[in-house]
Formats: C-alpha cells, sequence, structure tokens
C-alpha cells in the first residue's frame, strides 16, 4: 500500500458546510504552547431585550513538527535558540509534585522535536481530531517547531487542508522556505486568511545577512502578493538596535503599509538571563546593544503615530488597546473587581510588578508585589526566588502560573528562613502581549484583564491570611 504524501493529496479530509468550521490550529511552537488567541464570536439573542452572549470557536491543535535551526534552513542571528545548552530540568506547572521535570520543562521549552513529521501522520492526527470535535471549525492554523515554509511537504499539505474549505492561517513563518513567488498564489486558492510573517526588513540585503534567507527577494514578493490577494498580513521583527532600526524601521512599515499589511509586531531583542533567556543561550549576539523597556515602547509609540496599520511591541506595548494591563485605566471595570480582603505576597517579573501593583492596590491590597530582577514572568526560574530578600514576604506567596519553577521547590527556596511558607500559582495570564492582542478587540482584551485579575484576587483571598 503506498503510504506517500499523494495518497492523502487525493484523500482529502472531511469538508465542512460553509459557515460550519470550527478552528483547527497546527501549532507546535514554544514547546506546545496554545496559538494566538482566537477572539470570540459575539452573538445576539433573538429574543427582544435579551445580553449579548459570547461563542467560543473550538480550537484545534496539530504539530507539524521540525526543530529550531534545522527545519528552518539555519538560525536566524538573532535566534534565542541558537545557543541553547543541555540544562537540567526547570520546573514548571505541569510537573508531578514529587518530581522536578517533566516533557514540557526539558524537552518542550527546547523545542527538541525529533523532526518533521511525515504528511501521512499530519492528516491521521487532523482527522482524528475533525473527527472528535463538535461545532464549527473556523480556521485551521499551522505552525511547528520549524518554519512551516520549510515542511518537505508544504503544498501538499496547504492543498489537503484546503480541501476543508475551512479558513487557514499560518500562525509564524519566516518564508525562507519559499523560493517560488508562485507559493503566494497556492496558498490565496486554498483559503489563508491570514499569516504572520518575519520579515526582519525589507531590505532584501539584511534580511540576507541576519536572517539567512537565500532568496530574499523571492520572499519578500511572496509577502507582497498576500499581502494584496486579500489576506491578514501581520509582520513580526526583532529589532536590533542599529541594524534595523530608525530609518531602516521606518521603510520596513512604510513598504508593509503601503501593500495592505494589517499590522507589525515589533520585538524587543533579548541577550542575557534578566531578559528571558533561560537556556543557557545568552548572550545571543556578543556586544549587541539592547533596549531598556522604556525605549522599546518610546519607540513603537512614535511609530504608532506615523502609520496607519497596526504597530504594537512586545514586550511593552500596543498603543491602540493600551494593553499590557489596559484595565488599570478602566475605573469602572476596576471597580467589578473583587476587592482584596486577605494578604499574600505575588511575585512578578519587573516589567509588570508596578502595573500588577497598581491594580490590586485600588482593589484594597496593602502587600506590595514583588517584582524578581528577571523582565518577564512567565520566564521566572528558581534563580530568581532565590535572589528575593525573603523576610518581608508574608506566609502565602503567590508565583506567576507559567513560571519555569517546581512547586516543592519553590516553597524550600522561600522557606528558607525558617518560616514555613505556601507557595500558590496564580493565573496563566493576567493580560494579552502585543502578539495575543494583535488579533483581538480592546474589550476582548479588557474582558481577558477582568478574568485574570478577578482569579489573582480570588486566589489572594482563598489562600491568604488576615
Amino acid at each position: 500500500m503506498n503510504t506517500g504524501p499523494a495518497d492523502y493529496k487525493s484523500a482529502a479530509l472531511p469538508t465542512k458546510p460553509q459557515g460550519r468550521h470550527s478552528i483547527l490550529t497546527f501549532d507546535g511552537k514554544k514547546g506546545g504552547a496554545p496559538g494566538r488567541h482566537v477572539p470570540r464570536r459575539k452573538c445576539k439573542c433573538l429574543i427582544p431585550g435579551s445580553t449579548e452572549f459570547s461563542v467560543q470557536m473550538a480550537q484545534i491543535t496539530v504539530d507539524i513538527g521540525g526543530s529550531p535551526g534545522v527545519g528552518c534552513r539555519g538560525f536566524c542571528e538573532y535566534c534565542y535558540f541558537k545557543k541553547v545548552k543541555g540544562v537540567q530540568p526547570l520546573g514548571c506547572r505541569y510537573c508531578m509534585p514529587f518530581k522536578k521535570g517533566c516533557d514540557y520543562c526539558t524537552r518542550g521549552v527546547k523545542e527538541e522535536y525529533s523532526g518533521w513529521k511525515d504528511l501521512r501522520t499530519v492528516a491521521d492526527e487532523t482527522l482524528a481530531t475533525l473527527n472528535a470535535k463538535q461545532g464549527e471549525v473556523g480556521r485551521i492554523t499551522i505552525s511547528g517547531g520549524g518554519d512551516p515554509s520549510c515542511y518537505p511537504h508544504f503544498k501538499d499539505l496547504i492543498e489537503l487542508l484546503g480541501s476543508t474549505e475551512a479558513p487557514l492561517h499560518i500562525g509564524y513563518t519566516s518564508g525562507k522556505g519559499w523560493d517560488d513567488p508562485a507559493i503566494a498564489d497556492l496558498l490565496i486558492d486554498n483559503g489563508l486568511t491570514e499569516i504572520s510573517f518575519t520579515v526582519f526588513a525589507t531590505d532584501p540585503a539584511l534580511r540576507k545577512k541576519y536572517m539567512h534567507d537565500p532568496t530574499p527577494e523571492a520572499s519578500l514578493a511572496i509577502l507582497e502578493k498576500l499581502c494584496r490577494g486579500g489576506v491578514d498580513v501581520y509582520a513580526a521583527a526583532v529589532v536590533l538596535p542599529g541594524v534595523n532600526d530608525g530609518a531602516v524601521l521606518e521603510a520596513t512599515c512604510r513598504w508593509l503599509q503601503d501593500r495592505g499589511a494589517k499590522g507589525i509586531i515589533l520585538m524587543r531583542f533579548a541577550n542575557s538571563a534578566e531578559q528571558g533567556l533561560i537556556l543557557g543561550n545568552g548572550p545571543v549576539l556578543k556586544g549587541q546593544q539592547v533596549q531598556s523597556p522604556e525605549s522599546f515602547r518610546e519607540m513603537v509609540t512614535d511609530l504608532s503615530t506615523k502609520f496607519t496599520m497596526k504597530i504594537s511591541g512586545t514586550p511593552l506595548w500596543d498603543p491602540e488597546i493600551g494593553s499590557p494591563f489596559a484595565i488599570r485605566h478602566e475605573p469602572a471595570l476596576l471597580a467589578k473587581l473583587p476587592r482584596v480582603t486577605k494578604r499574600a505576597s505575588v511575585i512578578s517579573g519587573s516589567i509588570a510588578t508596578p502595573f500588577i501593583d497598581a491594580v490590586l492596590s485600588a482593589c484594597g491590597s496593602v502587600v506590595p508585589v514583588v517584582p524578581v530582577k528577571k523582565e518577564i514572568a512567565c520566564l521566572i526560574t528558581a534563580d530568581d526566588l532565590r535572589a528575593i530578600d525573603i523576610r518581608a514576604l508574608e506566609p502565602v506567596v503567590i508565583i506567576p502560573g507559567r513560571a519555569f519553577v517546581h512547586d516543592a521547590e519553590a516553597e524550600e527556596i522561600l522557606s528558607r528562613d525558617g518560616i514555613a511558607r505556601t507557595v500558590i500559582r496564580g493565573p496563566e495570564m493576567l493580560t494579552a502581549d502585543a502578539e495575543t492582542s494583535m488579533g483581538m478587540t480592546r474589550d476582548q482584551v479588557l474582558g481577558m484583564e477582568l478574568e485574570g485579575f478577578s482569579n489573582l484576587i480570588w486566589a489572594i483571598n482563598r489562600y491568604g491570611k488576615e
């Protein structure tokens, strides 16, 4: 029996009726983390005077595999996976209580995949997922540990998924694997509706030098055809000061806007452990200048005033929505949050701490939020907890839900002064970063923040002390 790609190209997946698609997400980025937030569809009841309600369309995640540096035609110069070392298990929320280390915080966080999945496997997994899902399938998102544009059976995959008639979305690509501009026509013809495309710069020479794109002109031609072909294109660029910032970045934004891109997400370059390199992989580029969070935010703000397409940055910020932590400027929503009635120390990253403190203080908290030196809260490790002055900590401590620390180790570290402290994990998300908010409305972001802070305050009041 022939089990090659041709079989699966002809044996198309079951077609769903138009308008009855759920979201089929092929995503393996960031160690199996969820794909981009899918906005809820607002519906009105047919009963007069009824309130608006939300329907969350189903999401299906399928991973096409691949590995950083292997399944992407080589590392980009600035790629944080470039120098990843064989670090010991970090610990995380998925670990068993009695054992530090699990698949997620050992293999997944480093995206240690065995390679690309063959098309048969992808098709079988997709069919199984479709059969298991009920309701609407609104989108199929393709992603993987490597770059989807480098997937060996990419054309067959697109035709296979296109047979479902569901809108397609590529969660991330650099376009380095595409050498023929005709690929854009294939994507459009098979229902591609959205793509996140790492551009770095629209100067082909810079793409070639820093992304190691062998055919930068072809990649940019594909990007242009997608922009002009009605696809929602969201570009992305890691900003290297002195390389692709300043006039180069403005030229990139102008090029994208003129061709119809929906927006660009700017990512601050990280080059040290405090900036988020937790896999023994820093510095990525020796001697490379790094912007402060404040300087980066100012750059994003300035660019957003010069262009009409959406421009946002991570870790800071989304000028259009006001996130992260847009809720702090909404007194009516702050009033809807529960009041803080107990005492607990909340630990967070250095960037989020003042924002979280402002919200909790507005809700009656008198216990300051405790920052670590690590800038990003969900990348906090045991080493960050060891650096905290624990003398001022409350008997109950709440750490970020996605922190890379084993629960038992966190309690041991934070109780080393002889005071037994209880460590609780908080919500996984309190706000939306730029990658998440790019596809959301302001009301959706505020709804996410309202839910996140309600859960955090519930944890304080449930586990905290009088």
